[in-house]
């Protein structure tokens, strides 16, 4: 794991979505995460960390 996942992990715990959108940019995964983080903060987090470690 390098710092650029690292940081993108640490965005995505922040804000789920900007993190999601630094790896995919704007796709499927992130409106994905928007819509979960808008529905709640934590399944957005969860997802988020998901998409960035799988």
């Amino acid at each position: 794991m390098g710092s650029e996942t690292f940081l993108e992990i640490l965005l995505a715990i922040l804000l789920p979505p900007l993190g999601v959108f630094l790896r995919y940019g704007i796709g499927v995964e992130f409106w994905i995460c928007l819509l979960l983080t808008i529905l709640g903060y934590i399944p957005g987090i969860i997802y988020a960390v998901y998409v960035l470690v799988a």
